[in-house]
């Protein structure tokens, strides 16, 4: 994972290169990976918009993408070649002002609280995601 397309006049950047063993997807270490990468983003670096962008096949990365709070915005269609063919790309954001209640959501979802004694949540992130929205 990586923050890419940084456009610092612009006080923009995406999160890329995603890319999770089985072992680490849906983990809390994972989510807190993406949550340290977030705050970091709005609180150090100072952005107005956080960016995920994913090709729109990608039923599971675009699953991510609104499970951690990002917006989706809509289809960037035949957005480049990739792998020989036409790929359209589904953009996502999270923006300075949604970010305090997207900090939350992750902070509630990360309390140790959240976990029962089989490590499962109680809380799902995308549902406190989903009441926010």
């Amino acid at each position: 994972m990586t923050l890419m397309e940084v456009r610092p006049v612009m006080r923009v950047v995406e999160v890329g290169h995603i890319v999770y063993s089985p072992a680490l997807q849906r983990t809390r270490l994972g989510t807190e990976t993406q949550y340290l990468l977030a705050r970091y983003a709005f609180e150090t670096l100072g952005n107005r918009r956080y960016e995920w962008k994913c090709d729109s096949l990608n039923a599971r990365s675009r699953r991510a993408a609104v499970r951690y709070g990002f917006v989706f915005e809509g289809i960037l269609r035949q957005h480049m070649i990739a792998k020989g063919r036409n790929r359209d790309t589904a953009y996502f954001s999270i923006l300075d002002s949604e970010w305090p209640a997207r900090k939350r959501n992750f902070e509630l979802w990360l309390r140790p609280e959240n976990f029962d004694g089989g490590g499962r949540q109680r809380l799902s992130l995308a549902e406190l995601n989903r009441q926010e929205a």
